[in-house]
């Protein structure tokens, strides 16, 4: 499992962290019933405090994406496909609302968005 941690980044560290680990469990980067580096572990490698990397795995654990057993440590947990789904699709939801909005941006109308879409779909 590789973290990084960008120190200039408004963004917090536990956020960093979660953030990263959760899109290695969609991208299935990380398996079903994987070990996790213990928490203390894990912040010993990014040099941080154990808190901050317990929240992390706190939250992950919250929405689903870890299960704990105690004395063991932290597992990924077995894919819920449709939690997984809603995620993507949420995902997919902020993508193309960012993109509407730079349309919008640059004069670009619904119809030229969608063609634009419908051809980089062709392309796949």
């Amino acid at each position: 499992m590789q973290i990084f941690i960008d120190n200039r980044s408004g963004q917090p560290i536990y956020d960093q962290i979660y953030s990263q680990i959760k899109a290695q469990i969609l991208s299935g980067a990380l398996r079903e019933d994987e070990a996790l580096p213990s928490i203390r572990t894990l912040a010993k490698e990014l040099r941080i405090s154990v808190i901050t990397t317990k929240r992390a795995y706190d939250e992950l654990e919250r929405e689903g994406f870890l299960y704990t057993v105690a004395g063991k440590g932290s597992f990924v947990a077995p894919r819920n496909t449709e939690l997984v789904r809603e995620q993507l699709l949420r995902e997919v939801e902020e993508h193309l609302s960012a993109a509407a909005a730079l349309a919008a941006s640059c004069g670009l109308g619904e119809k030229e968005l969608a063609e634009m879409l419908h051809v980089l779909l062709k392309e796949d």
